[in-house]
């Protein structure tokens, strides 16, 4: 029985020893967590420096009244100032080609001719209706002498006439008929300007309505693209083109804006000038920037104030250090400016610094105050001492603690913390420093007394 109770007695007191060493561990590790870098009143502590980084610094104004755009891109399709496409009127064999792609041709000038094989056939039609002619003509001058003796009737004589006009009549169309067959055999440029292609070669037989070339008029190529009805609706004539090909820049203004939608492509036809673009080739694709939608003496403010939820917008205001959401209306916007349709007044400090740190409430700085306590605080608040602290750190302590944290106490350190200050001490400096907290360490029960009697 004796021996039981020892060995109860014994374990009893075991445990006792174990639930001291683990109190005094505990209290340590809570001294050094109240009085070290991350407790209150240290580095980390609500009353350090993170209390300071948790006020978030930045840039706020009025909105501003100005002009916005939007600028679109486009491409485009390069086109001649005149363009004209040759066709045959008649069908026939080629017998003679006179020019060839690139070549500058005259108003008027032959270019080929085609054997139509109706010019004879032409020709010989009116050589009988001018022999018909001719002789109703010479029947009218003989009946003349007869209806003048009184020989013939006026009815006779009428019908003479009547036999020449309709003898006149059949030449004319006859010969007609004829320079019509010539100049479809005889092909000629009907207008003065550069042959861009030719479609057919000598001995080739062309059937009536052939492609047989295309010439592109004298004067500044043009430029063809297509918008959307909305882009069409803040468009007008005299709007500034930006087109650009291979690096190179060239200008232009819109000349042409159709108010029928093209069948081909569902979108509205434009076309503009271009200026200084001869070496641009005919058909070629080139980009186009223009502004497509504008808004003038708007309420501006910068695209990085506003935020969205829920595809709603909204912006920070600056009110008396806190930070106020409010809902806004947004316009049309540019990479710098966005317009505000409502929600603002012109006297509403908007927040304009974009930061993850803002919602409702939060407390923010201006940087501008930040910038200007800085400034009235002197150069020597920034350049600090001789071992790289700044005025005021010296105060602290060696254990980085604001000047005031020893006389709190949850911001004590006994013997048994030191080795763990960032000053570098040692176990036989810890001693001194345990001396000096004395009257702390009993109440945080960390105490040099109270270590022994814990192991």
């Amino acid at each position: 029985m004796m021996s039981k109770k020892k060995k109860i007695v014994a374990g009893a007191g075991a445990a006792v020893i174990i639930l001291a060493g683990a109190a005094f561990f505990l209290g340590s590790r809570g001294s050094a967590g109240t009085g070290g870098h991350g407790g209150p009143g240290g580095m980390g502590g609500p009353g350090g420096m993170q209390q300071e980084s948790n006020v978030t610094v930045v840039n706020a104004a009025n909105p501003t009244t100005g002009d916005v755009s939007v600028t679109s891109s486009l491409t485009g399709t390069v086109e001649a100032a005149d363009v004209v496409y040759v066709y045959a009127k008649a069908g026939g064999d080629v017998t003679a080609v006179n020019v060839k792609a690139g070549d500058i041709v005259s108003q008027g000038q032959v270019l080929m001719e085609i054997n139509t094989e109706q010019v004879e056939s032409a020709k010989n039609n009116m050589d009988s209706a001018q022999v018909n002619l001719s002789q109703a003509q010479s029947n009218l001058n003989r009946m003349q002498i007869l209806y003048g003796s009184g020989d013939l009737s006026d009815q006779e004589y009428e019908q003479y006439q009547n036999n020449l006009k309709s003898a006149e009549l059949q030449y004319e169309s006859a010969k007609l008929q004829y320079e019509k067959q010539v100049e479809y055999s005889t092909i000629t440029a009907p207008i003065a300007g550069r042959v861009e292609s030719v479609d057919v070669d000598v001995y080739d037989r062309v059937n009536q309505s052939a492609q047989l070339c295309v010439i592109a008029g004298e004067g500044q190529n043009s430029i063809t693209f297509y918008v959307t009805q909305r882009m069409m609706q803040n468009l007008k004539t005299g709007d500034e083109l930006e087109i650009s090909k291979n690096g190179t820049t060239y200008t232009g203004n819109i000349t042409e804006i159709s108010n029928m939608v093209d069948a081909s492509t569902g979108l509205f036809k434009v076309k503009g000038d271009m200026t200084g673009s001869d070496e641009i080739a005919i058909g070629s694709t080139v980009k186009i920037e223009l502004v497509t939608e504008r808004a003038e003496n708007a309420m501006l403010v910068p695209v990085d104030a506003i935020y969205y939820s829920g595809g709603n917008a909204y912006v920070y205001l600056y009110e008396d250090g806190k930070a106020k959401m409010t809902s806004v209306e947004v316009g049309i916007y540019d990479s710098e400016n966005a317009q505000i349709l409502s929600g603002l007044n012109a006297d509403d400090m908007v927040v304009s610094t974009w930061s993850s740190n803002l919602y409702e409430g939060a407390d923010i700085r201006l940087k501008s105050e930040v910038e200007a306590s800085g400034a009235a605080g002197g150069a020597p608040a920034e350049a600090g001492n001789a071992d790289g602290q700044k005025p005021g750190a010296a105060e602290a302590g060696k254990d980085g603690q604001k000047p005031g944290a020893a006389e709190t106490g949850g911001e004590k350190q006994d013997a048994e913390a030191a080795p763990a200050d960032q000053d570098g001490q040692n176990p036989e400096q810890a001693g001194n420093a345990g001396s000096e907290n004395q009257a702390a360490a009993p109440a945080n029960g960390n105490s040099q007394g109270g270590a022994p009697k814990a192991q």
